[in-house]
């Protein structure tokens, strides 16, 4: 039975560590008041749409709560301040509410840095000190402010697991998670979680199919993002860009792929295109080493006292850090050094915030990349509504794409109706291949594809269908104002995607 991930929000919920190195906030190592740095926020948010592109959805409200670290910040979940148009924060026991900036938000470790300018917010608050990982069966404390009262809260439980499992938030990145039985409820994001008087995680998500089963962010994360933005900008986290395959368990197989019996490792499937080691690692080679860490045959290594996958080696690192790699290829021994970068994939499977998306509209056709975002308009089951052609590329294109040129797949995702357009609704939500020939490998093209034809038609040709679409070049061009007037939409395209 699969369980769905749910992050604790209220709709939206937040959290804040607060660590601070200033005089009028008191530094201790193990706060014996954390109550007293523990933050309720409060936000405004308004999602896009990616069905009508050029618009945003309903504003809506949540709360949170965080805590402050060093330098009058604020720690949080991304996900209580994703799309977020105002925020704002208070303390226990008092009334006054402090507007909020927003410093530093990485949505694929669902972690957020704010701060608030009217400096006597902070006092009375102590900073926290980010502790090491806690050990399983050992006890921790949550702490929030969770639905059901105004007061702070906290709850106690016991560390169950320590594992690597998908940040709900962005939906795609595997990072390091700690499960708790703490009583975790929606307002309780974003709160510290503590051993000793120290943060140990941060309180992000659950399942919703399971009671008293929560997850904590740990500070093997924390630390990797407040490391990242000290350069002013936050990167994110590396990745290899590998697909391993755990078969040698299999004697057979490793002898066939000459691995020496006394060797462990994992085969490798695929290296993507544009990946850290697309140049480095090839099909059917077997990695062993990763630095100074052995992967055995289910592709797992000893780090932090833990049997983790070797991802966690990847996460230790920052972008343009380097990893030590050790592999075998056809029975020789090699090494190798890998610089890590980010996965750029051109089927993004990861939700994006803060961003608006891009598309082009004209003749009321409506191209947008195609993204999971998209795919998720068709509501909570949309991988089973979905094209099967959408649902093809969604799994398979990041192994199976061999166009260099690709950036993206783009999709005529609507169409607002007009009698220059009659009859092509049938196309839609369809892959475009090409406009009058023209391969279509972004937006981008579809948007220059339009501009070169001024008579005749526009032809466009989509994947797995041999019809094509024929559009009046001359009329869609004095009908495209006057549709973009009708439909209320502000501009003919939006190729960039900026804050």
């Amino acid at each position: 039975m699969s369980y769905r991930k749910w992050i604790f929000s209220v709709p939206i919920v937040f959290g804040t560590i607060a660590l601070y190195d200033n005089a009028n906030v008191s530094q201790a190592a193990g706060l014996q008041a954390p109550e007293k740095s523990v933050i309720l926020i409060r936000s405004v948010k308004q999602d896009f749409d990616y069905v009508t592109p050029w618009k945003r959805q309903h504003m809506s409200q949540g709360s949170g709560s965080g805590l402050v670290i060093a330098g009058k910040r604020i720690l949080t979940n991304a996900h209580n301040v994703s799309n977020c148009r105002y925020v704002e924060m208070a303390k226990e026991n008092t009334a006054k509410r402090y507007p909020a900036r927003i410093l530093y938000v990485g949505h694929d470790c669902d972690l957020a840095l704010l701060t608030v300018d009217d400096e006597s917010f902070f006092e009375g608050t102590a900073a926290f000190d980010l502790a090491g990982i806690p050990k399983v069966n050992s006890t921790v404390s949550t702490y929030g402010f969770p639905v059901g009262g105004d007061r702070i809260s906290v709850t106690e439980g016991i560390v169950s697991r320590i594992e690597t499992d998908t940040y709900s938030h962005n939906a795609s990145g595997r990072h390091l998670v700690i499960q708790t039985d703490a009583a975790i409820n929606p307002g309780n994001s974003g709160g510290p979680v503590i051993q000793d008087g120290n943060v140990v995680g941060v309180a992000f998500q659950g399942i919703r199919e399971a009671d008293n089963i929560g997850y904590l962010i740990p500070t093997t994360v924390i630390k990797h993002f407040l490391t990242d933005i000290e350069d002013g900008t936050y990167n994110g986290f590396g990745s290899m860009g590998t697909m391993f395959y755990p078969g040698l368990h299999n004697t057979s197989y490793k002898d066939y792929l000459q691995v020496p019996p006394d060797e462990d490792g994992v085969a490798v499937i695929a290296t993507l295109m544009h990946s850290s080691l697309e140049s480095i690692l090839q099909a059917g080679d077997v990695m062993t080493r990763i630095d100074d860490y052995n992967i055995d045959n289910d592709g797992m290594i000893l780090i932090h006292g833990l049997r983790l996958p070797v991802s966690e080696i990847v996460d230790s690192r920052q972008i343009g850090q380097t990893v030590e790699l050790t592999f075998y290829r056809r029975g020789e021994r090699m090494t190798a050094t890998a610089t890590l970068a980010l996965n750029k994939p051109i089927f993004d499977q990861a939700r994006q915030y803060d961003r608006p998306p891009r598309y082009v509209c004209f003749a009321g056709l409506v191209f947008i990349p195609a993204s999971r975002d998209y795919l998720e308009s068709w509501g909570p089951k949309w991988f089973r509504e979905i094209p099967f052609t959408l649902r093809y590329l969604y799994t398979h294109s990041a192994q199976l794409n061999t166009d260099r040129q690709r950036r993206e797949y783009v999709v005529l995702s609507a169409i607002m109706s007009d009698e220059v357009n009659a009859y092509a609704q049938e196309f839609r939500h369809h892959v475009v291949e090409s406009i009058n020939g023209t391969k279509i490998d972004g937006l981008d093209d579809v948007h220059n594809a339009f501009d070169q034809v001024t008579d005749g038609f526009y032809t466009i040709k989509f994947m797995g269908n041999n019809r094509l679409l024929p559009i009046d070049a001359k009329a869609a061009r004095l009908r495209n104002p006057s549709i973009l007037g009708k439909y209320q939409i502000p501009a003919e395209a939006r190729l960039e995607s900026t804050p």
